[in-house]
């Protein structure tokens, strides 16, 4: 019992550790969107923490750091920078049953407001900045500020993962299925696939989220759809995994996700990522809705898009 509870207590100090985090609320401070009122649950057992319910807007991106070895050999290229591949924002709406996920294509060109640096100063305004720069210029700071200065909707948590956290989550749960409806034949993601339903391990499932010139035009939008796909694969899998019932297979999974996640101060504990994960227990694959940001092509440049007016400001809207 006496090695169990210590084998129990060194693994949850092991992946608490692990997290690294960003404090997005100090540093943007009270110039940012109202915050959603969110409510504690009334189910909730009267000897337990009751579990938050209300809406949660959550900003996630997926980063092409270079730093550590695995990411070189993931991603190459060199080590002395990372832009934001892909981001999401991630509607949780309240009740946390139903949920809409919104890719902003990184090709998008927005104004990309002041941000504070960890150095002191802060970034200039631009206008009709590539999207994903933010990232590249203030981190994940500037990137939140650029979301919300975009949207107009809060950002409650922000959570990023990188090339080898994504191919490692996908390996500890076992790989995922996915249909493509076209080959696939991209030489640059080393990826090449018929139209079909394949299952995919870590490397293959991350040369898919990263595939672009294989496919339709060899925009960034094609690239937006296979990830769409592969956000439903994931959540398919894992509420089929059987984790609570396989704790090897669950310290995997929660050790691949907490060593390659960068997150708000909000989420930076294991207990806080529990509690979230409870939160969304009714929350399942065939109630996530996947779009896309709407935008049309820019007009001082074929190779790049803004947002489509009203419909974009009416997505958002609906996520206030």
């Amino acid at each position: 019992m006496v090695l169990g509870l210590a084998g129990a207590g060194w693994a949850y100090w092991h992946l608490d550790r692990n997290i690294a985090s960003v404090d997005i609320d100090g540093a943007l401070g009270d110039d940012r969107p109202a915050r959603a009122v969110i409510t504690p649950s009334a189910t909730a057992p009267a000897d337990a923490t009751p579990l938050p319910t209300g809406s949660l807007n959550i900003l996630v991106l997926g980063s092409d750091s270079r730093s550590g070895k695995d990411n070189q050999e993931l991603g190459g290229g060199d080590s002395g920078g990372a832009r934001s591949d892909t981001a999401m924002v991630v509607h949780i709406d309240a009740g946390r049953t139903k949920a809409t996920v919104v890719s902003i294509p990184r090709d998008t060109l927005v104004t990309r407001p002041s941000c504070p640096l960890t150095s002191g100063g802060s970034t200039a305004p631009a206008y009709g900045a590539m999207f994903n720069s933010a990232y590249a210029v203030g981190g994940p700071v500037c990137a939140v500020k650029t979301v919300e200065t975009l949207t107009g909707v809060r950002m409650d948590h922000y959570l990023e993962i990188d090339f080898s956290g994504f191919a490692k989550l996908v390996d500890a749960l076992g790989g995922v299925d996915v249909t493509t409806a076209q080959d696939i034949d991209d030489d640059k993601s080393h990826l090449h696939l018929k139209a079909g339903t394949h299952h995919l391990a870590g490397k293959r499932a991350l040369a898919l989220a990263r595939t672009r010139h294989g496919i339709g035009d060899g925009s960034d939008l094609g690239r937006i759809g296979l990830q769409q796909t592969l956000v439903k694969a994931l959540l398919e899998r894992i509420s089929g995994a059987g984790l609570l019932s396989d704790p090897a297979r669950l310290y995997r999974v929660a050790d691949a996700v907490t060593t390659s996640i960068t997150t708000d101060t909000g989420l930076n504990s294991l207990n806080e990522l529990v509690s979230l994960g409870r939160s969304l227990k009714g929350l399942t694959a065939d109630r996530v809705r996947t779009v896309t940001m709407p935008v049309v092509t820019a007009p001082s440049d074929p190779n790049r898009v803004v947002a489509r007016e009203p419909a974009a400001n009416d997505l958002w809207a609906s996520l206030r």
